[in-house]
């Protein structure tokens, strides 16, 4: 499985595509995860849908933990081996690690004493949901270190150009989540029946057999930046610098998760079967982010590893190519999702009213699609460059927005419930214009590149 590819030289598209190819497959391998708990949790139904959901805004904030060295590790890993710098690569491989097992458990056990406070918060009627979300959310603060170390070990192999070996290990682990589920959450012969219970062991089960696989790859590996000791002193000043690149992106998944909390709060005015459909909705509409996301990520290890080569002029082109194929996804997610959007939600569900909200749900952010996509794949050439905060203060300023403006559109006399969708789809549109607007303006500008990371610091240039 050694395929680490080098960004700094040959066809740019061909790089590109080879590159984004397995960080697609493993975005949806992941996906798939998420696809596989509701499918079968949907099937024991709305209350354990309404259960997972309502857990599952708490489990995000570790994504906020994990983001920081997720993209600290992933940016100083690619400019470290475009530099041919291994010995610098190693350092943050290693800090990247141990910064994330840290906070992990830190996080893990606030939440763990916790649980019932955060349950609490949303005000639900139904003691029986309360009940299975305080579960769920227990096994998942339990396995918060195995769960936010798969994101950093992919990081950290896609930053290098690998990004085959990602997506063999996460297929590894989707096979043994998708036979775990069933069997965990409805029983099988001695196994009992453990409903929301199962689908939080199962994954956590399945990604230890992720995290597994990467660390016996590691060691079996020949490259010398991944042969790392995690019981080392902790390198401080590593630390910082990817606190730097990974703490506006780390502010901006938190921030997400707590408007998507205080959204969550304002959607369970109308009941469980909202937040149900909107659960099962998100990982619908993943198939778009995911996959945008993955060239985001290919564009990110791109631009890191040729601006760390100096090569600025590689990084335009290579934004054009990534683009235009992003622009393609989006068009083609709103056909799907406007026309489709019924047929689409009634897998995951058997229930007519929470079908007829999760169609509505999904025609409206169906509109949003292409603006997801330009947004997404353009904060790659951010992040690639080093200059994480920018694409962070846009989102938190427009996903915040969302909070008066679900507040006033969900108004009876206005929208009511589709309100609160249409506030997510405008601030989504809102987003996907000014982080495209803000990247040709410094293009316009040509100081884009200037080096603030002294690569080629007595130089201006731009792309």
């Amino acid at each position: 499985m050694e395929s680490r590819i080098d960004l700094t030289e040959g066809r740019i598209a061909e790089k590109l595509v080879k590159l984004a190819l397995p960080i697609m497959a493993t975005s949806f391998i992941q996906m798939a995860y998420n696809l596989t708990d509701m499918l079968w949790v949907g099937r024991a139904g709305t209350n354990a849908l309404a259960a997972v959901g309502t857990a599952g805004f708490f489990s995000q904030l570790a994504v906020a933990l994990a983001m920081i060295s997720k993209v600290g590790a992933e940016i100083k890993v690619a400019q470290s081996i475009g530099r041919r710098d291994e010995r610098a690569a190693k350092k943050y491989v290693t800090t990247s690690l141990q910064m994330i097992i840290v906070a992990s458990i830190i996080m893990g056990l606030i939440i763990l004493t916790f649980k019932s406070k955060f349950i609490g918060f949303f005000g639900l009627e139904s003691k029986e949901v309360v009940s299975m979300a305080e579960s769920y959310l227990s096994i998942i603060a339990m396995g918060m270190v195995i769960t936010n170390l798969m994101p950093v070990f992919t990081a950290i192999f896609n930053g290098s150009g690998n990004s085959k070996t990602p997506f063999i290990i996460n297929t590894i682990g989707l096979v043994f989540n998708m036979v775990l589920d069933p069997i965990l959450i409805f029983g099988l012969g001695p196994i009992p029946k453990l409903g929301v219970l199962g689908a939080a062991l199962a994954t956590i089960g399945s990604q230890a057999i992720v995290v597994a696989c990467f660390i016996f790859f590691m060691i079996k590996s020949k490259e010398k930046y991944l042969k790392v000791n995690l019981l080392s002193k902790m390198d401080f000043e590593a630390v910082a610098g990817l606190c730097k690149l990974g703490l506006p992106a780390g502010i901006q998944s938190g921030l997400f998760t707590v408007f998507s909390i205080l959204i969550a709060r304002i959607i369970a005015g109308w009941g469980e079967v909202p937040i149900a459909a909107q659960k099962v909705g998100c990982q619908i509409e993943a198939i778009t982010w995911m996959t945008a996301g993955g060239f985001s990520t290919a564009l990110s290890s791109f631009v890191g590893q040729n601006y760390g080569a100096g090569k600025f002029d590689r990084i335009k082109k290579g934004y054009k190519a990534t683009i235009i194929l992003a622009g393609v996804v989006g068009i083609f997610a709103t056909l799907l999702l406007v026309l489709g959007g019924e047929w689409i939600f009634s897998l995951f569900s058997n229930e007519p009213e929470t079908i007829l909200v999760g169609k509505d749900y999904l025609k409206i952010m169906g509109y949003t699609q292409l603006f997801m996509c330009l947004e997404i794949t353009t904060v790659g050439v951010f992040n690639g460059l080093g200059k994480t905060t920018i694409p962070a203060v846009v989102s938190i300023i427009l996903t915040g927005a969302r909070i008066p403006m679900a507040l006033i559109l969900s108004r009876p006399e206005l929208l009511g419930l589709n309100g609160v969708w249409w506030s997510i789809s405008i601030s989504m549109v809102l987003k996907g214009v000014t982080i495209v607007s803000i990247l040709w303006y410094f293009v316009k500008k040509k100081d884009l590149l200037h080096n603030s990371n002294k690569l080629n610091s007595s130089e201006e240039i731009g792309i």
